[in-house]
């Protein structure tokens, strides 16, 4: 079985950085997709950030140019460095990763933003 744990989640204000991690562990035997998707309270959860297998990778129009998304192979670990961090990005995040043998998602982290 695969899982993910997410980590770096916290309080910060308006302007600040955070940097999101998500390790994952168990069989893995190929990733298609690694993504980031956020849920604030009382809205739908929505895509961050993907990159696929080949290193493509694409934003939301909300994050772009402030938010990166990377991936260190070896560790099977995906990142979400966060930039110019804004109360609307507030909210539960949370990593998921399609391989050839299934879809998984992490628990989640919250990152709350303050003004």
């Amino acid at each position: 079985q695969v899982q993910l744990v997410e980590s770096g989640g916290g309080l910060v204000q308006a302007g600040g950085s955070l940097r999101l991690s998500c390790a994952a562990s168990g069989y893995i035997f190929s990733i298609n997709f690694m993504g980031w998707y956020r849920q604030a309270p009382g809205k739908q959860r929505e895509s961050v950030a993907h990159i696929l297998s080949g290193g493509t990778t694409n934003y939301a129009d909300s994050v772009k140019g402030r938010f990166t998304i990377s991936r260190e192979n070896a560790k099977n670990t995906m990142y979400l460095q966060m930039n110019s961090l804004k109360p609307e990005d507030t909210g539960a995040y949370y990593c998921r990763i399609v391989t050839s043998r299934g879809d998984y998602w992490g628990q989640g982290t919250q990152v709350t933003v303050s003004s």
